[in-house]
Formats: C-alpha cells, structure tokens, sequence
C-alpha cells in the first residue's frame, strides 16, 4: 500500500517524500508543478503530473496505485496574493478539496494528513497560541484553510474519513545537506529573500510595515525547520494508523522573532552585508503569530530537534548557494 503526497514537488512536499523514501515507504506524487519543480521528487516515488480539481484524473491514479492514506500539501499560501486574488484560493484550496474528498470516498480511503495554517487564527489576543483559541481568518488563505478544516470534519461523520490537521506557523531552512530547499519564483517568504541577499542574488530585503505593535515595530512570527515539520507529519500518519482520533495541532517552535531580528541573525550566522529597508505594510499580516506545540509534543510525541535559528539559517543559506545549479 502506498502512501500519496499531493503537492509533493513542493517546497514542504518534496522533503515529506524524501523522509517517506528514506523510512521505505511506498510514495506516490500528484503536482501540477505550478510552484513545485520536477528534480525535488525523489527517483523511487512514482509522479503524476496533474491538478487534483481535475477528478478524472485523481481517480486514474488511484486506479493504477494502491492508496492507503492522503498526505495533501498542494495549496496556494501567499497571503497577499489571496487578499488580491481571492476566488483562485478558494478554487485551487477548497474547490481540490472538494474534489479530493470525493476520490478519497470513491476509494474507501480513509485516512489523511492536512496542511493547515496558524493563518486561520486572524489577530489572537494572547501568546502563545492553543489549539482551543478562537479561529478568525483575517484573509482569504487563513478563510480558504479553516474551511477546509471544516469540511474534513464532516466528511469524517458522514464518510468516516479520519484526519490530522496540522496549524503550522512559518516553514523555514533546508535539507540538512543544503541539497533541497525553497525554490519559488517570485520568492516570497522572509529567511529566503533575505539570504538571497546575503547570496548576492537579490540586491536588499524589504521589511513590510514597522509600525506593529510589537517590541521593534516589527511583526513577530513563530519559525520551524522544515525537517521536523515533515517529521510531525510521519507521526500524525503513524498515529492514525494506530487508531488515533482526528484531531488538529499546531506546530511551532514556541518563539517568536520579528523581521529585524531574522535579518539580524541572518547577518551574524552568514557573515554577509545584508541591505535592509522599511517598505508599506503588506495586506493580511497579523502583528504576532507564536505557536503552543505543547499538544502536539504530548500527542504524537514531535519533538522538533532542528528548530533554532542557526539551523534553520545556515542549511537555507547552504541551500541558496546549491540552488543557482537549477
């Protein structure tokens, strides 16, 4: 039986198949390749190319492969662009849930691992953040999320398709040999820009608003490496399949760092000159985002071992100097 990962060219995705590949799991791979890149899946997972609001061809793949459980992280995540562009987020998000669900259905496969977003907490007003706080999307991506949270919970009481949703706050660093990281074009996450710019890719790093109310002016966000993000996915699949209950998690390293202080690190830990300006706020963004992973630790035993800031920094930026070969 295998195991598939939607979204598995992906940034988040592809590493979730090397560690599946590296346990010996059976690994199947839908993309569409919109943002994901063909070279970041590795050789023993078999790939289809494709879009999985396209319901002909999902079911041909579960046709030809013998499913056993979902693991989805094909969806659109830029905040901005979702406040601009709200239809496509619910349209590739929720609408290839939607159809996802139907398969899934079709198939009698029940079990499944979402990526979720601390985006569908809005403005909290206490930190860190707890599973139980109240849910309020102050954009169209966190909107687009919680609904699709929703209607896993339905489609387990009608359908009995169990799930794991996992609330993540910002993805950050590489693989541990620098050999698989974030390729996207436009770049838009933070440590990415700025060790381009510490890489000499791009010529400065704008810093979006720094008028937040928080200690610098700068808003704060909860960061963990990518390695023990994919790792907490591994156990959630492993706690449904030992008969876990559906259940959502946030997963975060405990610790928030404004913008300033992530270009400041980055600095420090590259030795490099980093061009840093104040720009206008962008859409969307909350000012603090810090995550309570305590029920995740407990639960499914995560116990993230990379999630600092020179791990994070020194394999991206090892990463951003592999990348200019592709």
């Amino acid at each position: 039986m295998a195991i598939l990962v939607l979204g598995g060219a992906g940034y988040i995705g592809s590493q979730m198949v090397k560690e599946l590949v590296n346990k010996n799991e059976e690994v199947v791979v839908v993309d569409n390749l919109s943002r994901g890149h063909r070279y970041a899946v590795a050789q023993q997972a078999k790939f289809y190319e494709g879009d999985i609001r396209d319901t002909d061809f999902l079911s041909r793949v579960f046709t030809k492969e013998s499913i056993d459980a979902v693991i989805h992280f094909c969806a659109d995540s830029v905040v901005p662009e979702s406040v601009v562009n709200p239809l496509k987020y619910f349209d590739n998000n929720v609408n290839g849930l939607i159809k996802l669900l139907e398969v899934m259905v079709q198939f009698d496969v029940k079990k499944l691992v979402f990526s979720s977003t601390a985006a569908v907490y809005g403005m909290p007003k206490t930190m860190p953040i707890k599973e139980t706080d109240p849910t309020n999307p102050i954009n169209p991506y966190g909107q687009s999320k919680l609904m699709m949270e929703q209607m896993m919970k339905w489609a387990e009481q009608a359908y009995g398709i169990q799930y794991v949703a996992l609330r993540y706050f910002n993805v950050a660093g590489a693989s541990l040999d620098g050999k698989l990281g974030e390729n996207h074009s436009p770049e838009t996450h933070l440590i990415p820009i700025v060790l381009e710019a510490a890489g000499g890719i791009r010529d400065k790093v704008q810093m979006f608003g720094n008028d937040y109310n928080t200690r610098d002016g700068y808003n704060v966000r909860d960061y963990v490496h990518v390695v023990d993000l994919v790792h907490a996915h591994y156990l959630s699949l492993a706690y449904l399949n030992n008969g876990g209950k559906s259940d959502i998690f946030n997963l975060g390293s405990k610790t928030g760092f404004t913008v300033k202080e992530i270009v400041e690190a980055a600095r420090e830990i590259t030795g490099q000159k980093i061009v840093a300006e104040d720009a206008p706020r962008r859409g969307g963004d909350p000012d603090e985002l810090v995550a309570d992973s305590t029920k995740a630790e407990t639960i499914l035993e995560w116990h993230p071992e990379h999630t600092n800031l020179k791990t994070i920094i020194s394999t991206a930026f090892e990463w951003t100097k592999n990348k200019k070969s592709y």
